[in-house]
């Protein structure tokens, strides 16, 4: 498949309170020399721990939040040689679906409003032709037309995050970053939402940067795997090989935690007296 994305060398750095009780501030790198690429119509899972730099990457891939060093290259593009104006509108390619359903939608606007916002200010769409476009968005993600009149916290966790999908595939993207998008969601949610993303990359091929902290959720729905520990990357290749022979220690604990151990890494593991 060819080359969507690639990212290379990604620095992101904040500055946070000190720890020591002092004023004044002390500097984070939240990432530290990350590179990743997406082949068109891929999925490609993120994991790691809280504060692994999973958000901050997937920020960064989409320009949303630019790195201080590295670069980002969509479609060809280098996104750091671009002007502003030109980042806003390859925004329309490059879309993102939150973490929380319950706090990623406007309370004040009505859904058919919310999934149609991009197209308001991409195409300056209005009029009857917004509705027609809203009523078209919710139905393909699975919803009725009639929700649009409708405000979004008047619906549930999942079809909240099937609204904040709508919304992110209105300009027909072709790369999707998923922020944990279904963490919020009992399983059998999951399970309907993960199935949506997967139906969307099928029809409209859609790269996806899929970011979890679960890794339960990514064998059988992503083909390849990206670890962050400690904001860099400690193991990458396709999940087949990273769940059935994980190379890292931090890989291993992570799926020991979740899933049950390949035989010969779990006879490794006894014949080291417990250490993977």
């Amino acid at each position: 498949m060819p080359e969507l994305l690639r990212a290379t060398g990604l620095v992101k750095e904040y500055k946070v309170p000190t720890r020591t009780g002092w004023f004044g501030s002390e500097t984070v790198r939240a990432l530290d020399g990350v590179d990743l690429s997406v082949a068109e119509g891929e999925i490609v899972a993120v994991v790691g721990e809280s504060g692994s730099g999973k958000s901050t990457l997937g920020r960064a891939l989409i320009w949303l939040d630019p790195p201080e060093q590295g670069e980002v290259v969509f479609a060809g593009k280098p996104l750091r040689a671009l002007r502003a104006s030109e980042v806003r509108h390859l925004r329309r390619d490059l879309q993102m679906v939150f973490q929380d359903p319950f706090a990623s939608l406007d309370p004040r606007q009505k859904v058919g409003e919310i999934v149609t916002e991009n197209l308001a200010i991409h195409d300056h769409l209005g009029g009857e032709a917004r509705e027609e476009a809203a009523a078209a968005l919710l139905t393909q993600v699975g919803l009725d037309p009639s929700f649009a009149g409708r405000y979004a916290h008047e619906f549930s966790g999942g079809q909240r995050q099937r609204i904040a999908i709508a919304r992110a595939i209105a300009t027909k993207p072709r790369l999707l970053v998923a922020d944990e998008p279904v963490s919020a969601l009992d399983m059998e949610l999951q399970g309907q939402i993960l199935e949506l993303l997967r139906l969307l990359k099928v029809k409209m091929g859609l790269g996806i940067v899929f970011i979890t902290h679960d890794l339960k959720l990514v064998k059988g729905f992503c083909s390849r795997v990206v670890v962050l520990k400690d904001a860099k990357v400690v193991e990458e290749g396709p999940v087949e090989k990273v769940f059935g022979a994980p190379e890292h220690p931090y890989t291993r604990e992570l799926l020991a935690a979740v899933l049950p151990l390949p035989p010969m890494v779990e006879a490794r593991r006894r014949a080291r007296g417990g250490a993977a």
